[in-house]
C-alpha cells in the first residue's frame, strides 16, 4: 500500500477514514475506485486542503451547509460543486473512527443485524456500525445538499432594491 504526502478528495473516492500510525500520528487510509493507500494527513485536513485548492475552507463550508441543511450536528460538506463532489459522515466529524463517504459512489444499502450493508458502484461492500435508516438519511441529505447547491450556483437569485425615494418635505408658510 502507498503513502501520499497530500491528497485532494475527486470524485473517485468511496471513502476514508482516519486511523493511527505506529508513531500516534493521524494518517487516513483513502478507498478510490480502484486503489486503495494512506495519506499522511488526518481526514479533517484532507477535507480542508481540497477546499482550499478551489478558494474556500472547510469552517465556511460546515457553515453554510448547517445553513442550507438545517443546524444539524452531522451535515454533509460539498468539496466541490463544479464537479458534484460531497462528502457526509457515518457520525459526528469529531470522533476519530469518523468514516466519510461519497454519495454518488454508493449504489445501495441494506439492513444487516442492525448495522448498514454498504454496496459501492464498484462491487465493494462495507459494513457500517450506523442503523440502516440513520445511514440512509444521512446519504439522502448529501444527495440533497449537492442538488441545492448546484442549482444555486446555476440559477443564483437576484435582488434588487431600489434607493429609496427622496421625501420632499413641504415647507409650510407661516402666516402672521
Amino acid at each position: 500500500m502507498t503513502i501520499e504526502k497530500y491528497y485532494l478528495i475527486n470524485q473517485h473516492m468511496m471513502y476514508m477514514f482516519g486511523f493511527y500510525d505506529r508513531n500516534g500520528k493521524v494518517c487516513t487510509l483513502v478507498r478510490q475506485f480502484d486503489r486503495v493507500f494512506i495519506v499522511d494527513r488526518s481526514p479533517m485536513e484532507i477535507l480542508d486542503d481540497s477546499l482550499r485548492c478551489i478558494g474556500f475552507n472547510l469552517k465556511g463550508a460546515m457553515d453554510t451547509s448547517k445553513i442550507i441543511m438545517g443546524n444539524n450536528m452531522m451535515c454533509p460538506v460539498m468539496i466541490n460543486h463544479i464537479h458534484n463532489i460531497c462528502v457526509f459522515p457515518d457520525k459526528s466529524h469529531k470522533h476519530e473512527d469518523t468514516i466519510w463517504f461519497n454519495p454518488n459512489q454508493i449504489l445501495r444499502t441494506q439492513s444487516l443485524k442492525r448495522k448498514t450493508h454498504i454496496e459501492f458502484r464498484n462491487g465493494l461492500i462495507l459494513m457500517s456500525d450506523s442503523k440502516l435508516f440513520s445511514f440512509n438519511h444521512k446519504w439522502k441529505s448529501a444527495e440533497q445538499l449537492s442538488k441545492i447547491t448546484i442549482e444555486n450556483a446555476n440559477n443564483p437569485i437576484s435582488f434588487i432594491i431600489e434607493p429609496p425615494r427622496k421625501v420632499r418635505k413641504r415647507r409650510s408658510k407661516i402666516k402672521k
